[in-house]
């Protein structure tokens, strides 16, 4: 269907009045609102969700939250987070006795993430200690930032107040640095394992030390685990620890850490145990009376017929079973009682060991 002159027409001055509208926009220095724009790299970095500033550690925004909103959706362990705000009041005090100082110990965060994200995100450089839970057979891993590293080699070494903290970056911690940071990781570990201590008795072991990130894996890149970020702060001075616990070394304990409350699982309701006694009393229980067993082998079963005899060797004065789900409970006599068959219980049978 052809349109008519008066529409082509129409057609033909919006096409050219839109074309000297981009025109004008592209090189006019007053363009409008509409006008295209470059982003700058702080936007750009705010819509793909990867900025750099403080904020990013707490939530993502942008593209990234949308990809990684159905990557990682795992469950929350609330006594978990109990164990840890445990650990940190046993640090503050284990530290401000280990480092001498006023130390203030607090937790950033608790996420969950890829074990292989983690690796990719440590800021370098820092040490990566890998640590073995002995009675669970896996293991963790803590990491140390730069500036707590500088931190503790100041304070250890009776560095002064209020002075800047020296940072040489580009070469590798001497083994003065090295030791120390030790030491202060087996005072956190001996801290983690007490915390531990109420839910499940367990010993974190030191196993190595590392600067490469590559060479503390201790679990499957895609693996779940659990990232607590805590921060210690020595007045003027301070920096970052970051605990990783992947899920695969929490099983163990996976049902206690699950529990809202220390002890939940072995709580008591006695309103519901009064009713269950009380319709327990009121159960039917079928009981059978055993006169006589026979051991016989399947073949002469199978040989059976109508008319088949079966020849007991119970007599009158034979003690007769009674017997509940194949558990024998009394014994008594075989008689009668108003033209029906009744059994006279005469003593109970002990239990034997093992026996519900």
């Amino acid at each position: 269907m052809s349109g008519t002159p008066e529409t082509e027409l129409d057609d033909a001055a919006l096409a050219a009045a839109w074309g000297a509208e981009v025109e004008g926009s592209d090189g006019g220095e007053d363009a409008g609102p509409d006008a295209a724009r470059v982003l700058n790299q702080a936007e750009i970095d705010s819509l793909l969700g990867f900025d750099s500033g403080p904020s990013s550690d707490v939530e993502l925004s942008g593209i990234q939250r949308i990809i990684s909103s159905g990557l990682v959706t795992y469950e929350r362990l609330p006594m978990l987070e109990i164990v840890f705000d445990r650990l940190v009041r046993i640090m503050s005090t284990s530290l401000r006795n280990f480092t001498s100082d006023n130390v203030e110990v607090s937790i950033d965060n608790i996420v969950s993430l890829r074990f292989g994200d983690y690796l990719n995100s440590i800021p370098l450089p820092a040490m990566l200690a890998v640590f073995k839970a002995e009675e669970w057979d896996n293991y963790g891993l803590m990491v140390v930032d730069s500036a707590m590293i500088y931190s503790i080699v100041d304070v250890l070494l009776g560095g002064r107040r209020g002075t800047a903290q020296m940072r040489i970056e580009g070469r590798p911690y001497t083994t003065i640095e090295r030791t120390l940071v030790e030491r202060m990781i087996h005072v956190v570990l001996a801290d983690l394992s007490q915390a531990f201590d109420p839910l499940c008795p367990v010993n974190f072991r030191f196993e190595r030390l590392e600067t490469n990130p590559r060479f503390a894996v201790v679990s499957r890149l895609s693996n779940a685990a659990v990232l607590t970020k805590l921060r210690v702060e020595m007045e003027d001075r301070g920096g970052r620890l970051e605990l990783l616990l992947p899920y695969a070394t929490l099983e163990p304990v996976r049902e206690m850490l699950l529990q809202q409350f220390m002890g939940e699982k072995f709580g008591r309701d006695s309103i519901w145990e009064t009713h269950l006694a009380e319709e327990l009393w009121e159960t039917d229980v079928e009981l059978s009376a055993v006169i006589d067993e026979q051991w016989t082998k399947l073949s002469d079963v199978m040989s059976w017929r109508e008319g088949s005899r079966i020849v007991l060797n119970a007599t009158a004065e034979t003690p007769v079973s009674l017997r509940c789900g194949g558990v024998p409970l009394f014994q008594g006599r075989m008689g009668r009682r108003s033209g029906r068959m009744a059994v006279r219980i005469e003593r109970d049978v002990p239990r034997r060991e093992g026996e519900p």
